[in-house]
């Protein structure tokens, strides 16, 4: 009769996970390396695809400028974009048709040359899928089965595996604690192929809507630390030193280097959370 019992308490708990869990709308698949999340993208322009990067980091979704040049694209208004230690000349781009499977992306981007990224990486990339994505849908970032998926929104759960998120016209960022010290708000960047870029001075809560591009190679100094995220807390996590602030109002980037040590995130910008889900941990 305990087995019996037993039994079918496993059951009910399972039964309640799967009526719990997300309805998935859409989803196109990601190939997790370098630390980095490439995409197959389509363009009427090309009978190839295209590989782009996941980038929360970037304020705007981009399309390299050799690229553009190469589609024949025609060069629209000149702005100024902000990355990691550089400023690049970037020109509008409106209403390509971009897809990711049978996912539209964001219409409008901005040319900007990634050259210097792209000699960085394995290949080419050409062009980054952007903040702008996310406050469209409700993003589920799935590290284990390398799939992104598009959620129904709803109200997410109260639980120890939400944080809160913030959307600001600067970027996205949560808080979180290092060294035990008090929180601080950093960027979420799946641009970052490192776990976590961390500024050490006092950074001012402030905030510019300059296009800023979050994915760079640098070399800072380096040490390890142990970060705290919502309820979870994590050691030895290799951490790169900063004196002043990569972007305003931030104390850093939070990376893939962390953020794939979790199965899945998802990103939910209607309700300003972010849900973390745990392995489970092997038997």
């Amino acid at each position: 009769m305990r087995f019996r019992l037993s039994a079918v308490i496993v059951f009910v708990v399972a039964l309640f996970r799967v009526q719990a869990a997300p309805i998935s709308i859409a989803e196109f698949p990601f190939q997790f390396r370098e630390g980095l999340l490439w995409v197959e993208v389509s363009v009427p322009q090309s009978d190839k695809p295209l590989h782009f990067l996941l980038d929360t980091g970037a304020g705007a979704s981009l399309i390299n400028l050799s690229t553009a040049k190469r589609l024949g694209m025609n060069l629209g208004r000149k702005i100024v974009v902000r990355g990691v230690d550089t400023t690049l000349p970037g020109y509008w781009q409106k209403l390509l048709s971009v897809k990711a499977g049978v996912v539209e992306l964001p219409s409008n981007y901005v040319a900007v040359d990634l050259g210097r990224l792209s000699s960085s990486c394995e290949q080419t990339v050409d062009g980054l899928i952007g903040a702008d994505f996310f406050c469209d849908h409700v993003v589920q970032i799935d590290f284990d089965a390398q799939k992104v998926r598009l959620l129904k929104p709803e109200k997410a759960r109260k639980s120890d595996e939400s944080v809160p998120l913030q959307l600001r016209p600067c970027g996205m960022r949560v808080s979180i604690s290092v060294d035990g010290q008090k929180r601080q708000w950093v960027r979420l960047d799946t641009g970052c192929a490192t776990a976590l870029q961390w500024v050490t001075s006092e950074v001012p809560d402030q905030c510019t809507h300059q296009i800023a591009l979050g994915l760079a190679q640098i070399s800072v100094p380096q040490t390890e630390t142990t970060v705290g995220i919502g309820n979870h807390e994590f050691e030895n996590v290799p951490t790169g030193l900063h004196e002043k602030a990569i972007f305003s109002g931030e104390a850093g980037l939070l990376g893939n280097g962390l953020l794939s040590r979790f199965s899945s995130i998802t990103i939910d910008t209607k309700f300003n959370c972010l849900i973390l889900e745990q392995r489970c941990p092997a038997k």
